[in-house]
């Protein structure tokens, strides 16, 4: 596996978690940009922008624009992968809890 497809697999299962940990499942691209440089992905709005449309291509997340980020909400699919209740090829697979 190439060290691109490593960083989009790991980024896709961070937004998805952070998406999970929102009272109402919601956040915008900016803010998911922000979490993501916390976990040292650092990568531009657009990048997160496409990493965005893959999640709602696979009905992970349903996005919608508003002005120049766009929203992301929690799809129930999305929240069964974080909570290991279904496999979402190409997310990375959380890891067990303690």
């Amino acid at each position: 596996m190439s060290m691109d497809l490593l960083i989009r697999t790991e980024a896709r299962l961070i937004v998805l978690r952070t998406l999970e940990e929102q009272p109402d499942g919601r956040l915008n691209s900016e803010l998911l940009r922000v979490n993501l440089e916390a976990f040292g992905i650092t990568k531009s709005r657009d990048w997160v922008h496409d990493e965005l449309n893959w999640l709602q291509e696979m009905g992970a997340v349903r996005v919608v624009e508003a002005g120049s980020v766009r929203v992301a909400t929690l799809t129930a699919k999305g929240s069964d992968h974080v909570n290991r209740r279904v496999v979402i090829e190409g997310v990375k697979r959380p890891s067990r809890e303690l």
